[in-house]
């Protein structure tokens, strides 16, 4: 048994990265060659494994990306390179060299961004696609693995192409005199409309159930449906506000996909009944077998393979702006509802609001609930602020709770909490989106999606004849409705990752801009919370409300974000360029 899986590991590693036929002297596989291997299903199995080792590197951001040691760049932590959460400076540098506007085209902002791992994932998928059909078995089997290929290359893909437009389209091997290798960048519709083919094709011929039991298994067809809904929401709304050709028929493959899983999937929204914490607790859970919320996740196992993601969000803090989205229990926003009790107090921020946001945010009743103290190995009050007592301080006084584990008393590097890498949750938002988009939205739609959501929680429902109209984004370009669907996809999809795509892909970089602020800070709150005078944070009166406020950071380049027309898209980096001038540069770099 050991011989043979070490001669798959090989034949791997022989098909991934060889560029020649020479490369067959670097390995002593004397009885192994292309044409011996492609011969049973279980030689597919093998070979398309491989490709989810690619997906949860830290040069992607497929499945996850990677939070096992000491990485950072993980989806999750994504959200602190926008206006939802802040970072100290030291803990996540490359969050903020984004979040403050200082990218250059030196080199990557971050590890998923233009890498030769991506072509290297791309290339070893190709490699299948030209093999599989060699497979002594039937062509309905062969054509499910060739659908997971293609979604693995449409989604890695389709995930450069946000990031940086234009990209090299690649669908056959290349070896390193290929002529192609120093072609121009492939026009971001053409990329899009070859992604669009293989979407299409792996969600025709991926199976419902691969009978792996979910644990955590294989990419399905109903995962595929959910991940070209987010594909192609991201591209329909990028060519309807960034200009475009065919973005309603984006749209409405993306409602289409998202419709699918909801009328024939076999998920449901995990709900126990308990509106205080169930939207919390798949991430709080150390096994995610049989919860119907989760379509694909990442298992660990201490000793064996850890993450480190619970550090990340005691680190991680809430900004003013995020917990101000927030509505109250009446279904109003704060800026709308009598309910609203102010920020005077920092309990009086989570009464009668959203039940989400006391399971996003910590409370200072719930820190036994949470184990929050115990994962610290501190007992400190909350807010526990920077330079106050406590190894687990916040910049801002919002700690962050979702995702915390309360079953797990670890910390750092050896956490087992799982990943939820696709959830049903996102699957109701983004039809929602789409079909609001599309301006075709009833409310038989919101009643099958955003309501369902708002269900579990104990929020009134949205209304289509009653949207209310927020002030604060009356100046947003787009209706009301839209304005309270990116709400809720802010509010339900916080701290996984979205809300950097999501702000591009609207062009609403003025987001970007403004300051991050945290905690009401006047003299009343200082002598409450602070009374011996020990926080290191500055404070600082908000303009629009001439009240003190915590600012994060204050004095650093983070301190006033940048956010500029070219940080749309990023720039190629020069060490790309140097070894294929052909490539060009983005707009504005």
């Amino acid at each position: 048994m050991k011989n043979i899986v070490l001669k798959y590991i090989a034949i791997f590693i022989f098909f991934a990265t060889s560029c020649n036929d020479d490369a067959l002297d670097r390995f002593p596989l004397t009885s192994v060659s292309n044409e011996t291997f492609w011969n049973s299903e279980n030689d597919l199995i093998v070979y398309n494994n491989n490709f989810y080792n690619f997906a949860k590197s830290n040069a992607m951001r497929l499945l996850n990306g990677n939070h096992e040691g000491a990485n950072r760049n993980g989806q999750y932590s994504l959200d602190g390179m926008t206006d939802n959460d802040v970072r100290s400076l030291s803990f996540n540098p490359n969050h903020v060299i984004i979040r403050s506007g200082q990218i250059t085209s030196e080199n990557n902002p971050i590890s998923f961004g233009w890498n030769n791992t991506c072509f290297s994932f791309v290339r070893s998928i190709n490699i299948g696609l030209a093999n599989y059909d060699k497979a002594d078995i039937p062509q309905q089997t062969i054509d499910q693995y060739k659908g997971e290929a293609r979604l693995f290359r449409a989604w890695v893909v389709a995930d450069k192409v946000s990031l940086y437009g234009d990209y090299p389209w690649i669908e056959e091997e290349l070896n390193i005199t290929s002529e192609e290798l120093f072609d121009s960048r492939t026009p971001r519709e053409e990329v899009m409309a070859k992604v669009l083919e293989d979407l299409n094709f792996a969600t025709s011929n991926l199976p419902d159930d691969w009978g792996d039991g979910g644990a955590p298994g294989r990419l399905n067809r109903w995962a595929a449906l959910l991940i070209k809904s987010r594909i192609c929401l991201f591209e329909g709304t990028w060519r309807k506000y960034h200009g475009g050709s065919n973005a309603e028929m984006w749209l409405t493959e993306a409602a289409n996909a998202a419709n699918e899983v909801i009328e024939n999937g076999p998920y449901q929204l995990y709900s126990t009944g308990d509106p205080l914490h169930d939207y919390n607790a798949i991430f709080q859970k150390s096994n995610l077998e049989g919860v119907d919320e989760v379509m694909y996740w990442r298992r660990y196992e201490q000793g064996v393979v850890a993450n480190s993601w619970q550090i990340y969000y005691y680190v991680s803090n809430a900004t003013k702006n995020m917990v101000e989205d927030y509505l109250c229990i009446d279904g109003q926003p704060i800026t709308m509802s009598d309910l609203y009790q102010g920020d005077s107090d920092f309990e009086k921020v989570f009464e009668n609001r959203d039940p989400r946001l006391r399971q996003t945010v910590l409370h200072p009743d719930d820190v036994d609930y949470y184990n929050y103290a115990g994962l610290g190995g501190t007992d400190a009050q909350i807010p526990n602020l920077l330079g106050m007592t406590g190894d687990w301080v916040s910049l801002t006084g919002y700690h962050q709770v979702k995702h915390v584990n309360q079953e797990q008393n670890v910390f750092f590097h050896d956490g087992y909490t799982p990943c939820v890498v696709l959830r049903y949750g996102e699957v109701l938002m983004n039809y929602a989106e789409a079909k609001a988009e599309l301006g075709t939205i009833s409310q038989a739609d919101l009643d099958k999606s955003i309501n369902l959501l708002r269900d579990r929680v104990g929020m009134p429902h949205m209304d289509l004849a009653n949207i209310p109209v927020d002030p604060r984004y009356v100046d947003d370009g787009v209706s009301p409705l839209i304005v309270e669907i990116r709400r809720e996809r802010r509010v339900e999809l916080f701290a996984e990752g979205f809300r950097f795509d999501d702000i591009r892909r609207w062009k609403q970089g003025q987001k970007m801009q403004k300051i991050d602020y945290g905690i009401r800070w006047d003299e009343a709150n200082r002598t409450k919370i602070d009374p011996g005078n020990t926080t290191q944070l500055d404070y600082a009166v908000e303009p629009e409300s001439g009240i003190e406020y915590i600012i994060p950071n204050k004095g650093s380049d983070f301190e006033n974000p940048v956010f500029e027309e070219k940080h749309y898209l990023w720039p190629i980096p020069v060490s790309a360029r140097s070894q294929n001038p052909n490539l060009g540069q983005n707009p504005g770099w």
